[in-house]
């Protein structure tokens, strides 16, 4: 594929391994000036060119669907158009050489997750705060990834149906291992009601990154609590699908840290902060 005009030196050669198109020369790749184009500026078009990399051509698949799969010539990226959006296919991940023992190190800790999930009312915001606050006083990089803040703005867009919860939970997973990855100790406190999602966020972190610490707090504490006025609501029918009234929540079976009342006595939020501490001291997460 070559371009040209009304001289002797091309403006650019491709490689022929992308001249893939089998037509005369003068319908494809030649550029044609105008006839007040001076040479002045025809000099300049023909140096500037020469900075501009080979063309790649790109393969375009229509499936059977009507989606629209387009990966280029080498396989290394590739889309596919659905009817949700843009998802890609075939995207190849680029290496840093700055990784995440690096960033540990220089941090002096370990990059994890720790997951409360637990009933609305449960506590779980005020212990991950509680937390945060601890560690931080410890010279401990945190963030807190709270459920309700995350509504509104990355995930504003989601409603309380079940495949939004679904996404509003797999949303804060992949960003809860972002953060993990960059060598911080990510606090997510959400409600994540259901065992399955909880589980696929576990799945994408290395083995013993997910912590799930499970706010085990009886129902009727939670609802006598009701910091929000959300359990009333529920039960005069002004909320739908509201969990631990009209949907349900599965408790986790295998969870690294269970926080409980003392009898009838519910710890402060900063007991049961260290108790998870003393868990991340065991494991060796407070240090690199």
């Amino acid at each position: 594929m070559t371009a040209a005009g009304n001289f002797s030196s091309p403006i650019f050669t491709s490689p022929p391994m992308f001249d893939s198109v089998d037509r005369p020369p003068t319908k494809l790749g030649f550029a044609k000036f105008p006839a007040n184009f001076s040479p002045e500026c025809r000099r300049f078009t023909v140096s500037a060119s020469k900075n501009l990399a080979p063309m790649k051509a790109i393969d375009v698949d229509v499936k059977s669907n009507g989606c629209e799969a387009v990966n280029d010539c080498d396989g290394s990226i590739g889309i596919e158009n659905t009817r949700n959006g843009i998802r890609s296919t075939n995207v190849v991940w680029h290496k840093c050489s700055v990784e995440k023992v690096d960033r540990q190190e220089l941090l002096q800790q370990r990059g994890c997750v720790i997951w409360i999930t637990g009933l609305s009312g449960s506590g779980k915001s005020t212990v991950a705060c509680a937390l945060t606050r601890i560690l931080h006083a410890r010279g401990k990089l945190t963030y807190v990834l709270d459920g309700d803040n995350v509504r509104h703005g990355l995930n504003s867009d989601l409603t309380f149906k079940a495949e939004d919860r679904a996404e509003n939970i797999r949303r804060i997973g992949e960003v809860a291992k972002l953060f993990a990855d960059a060598g911080l100790i990510c606090i997510a406190s959400a409600i994540s009601p259901y065992r399955k999602d909880r589980d696929a966020c576990r799945s994408i972190l290395p083995d013993g990154d997910f912590i799930e610490v499970f706010m085990d707090i009886p129902l009727c504490v939670c609802e006598s609590r009701d910091p929000k006025g959300l359990y009333k609501l529920a039960r005069a029918g002004k909320i739908k699908g509201f969990t631990g009234i009209d949907d349900p929540y599965e408790p986790p079976l295998n969870s690294e840290i269970v926080l409980q009342q003392d009898g009838e006595v519910c710890p402060p939020p900063e007991a049961m902060a260290e108790k998870v501490i003393s868990y991340l001291e065991a494991k060796g997460y407070l240090q690199a």
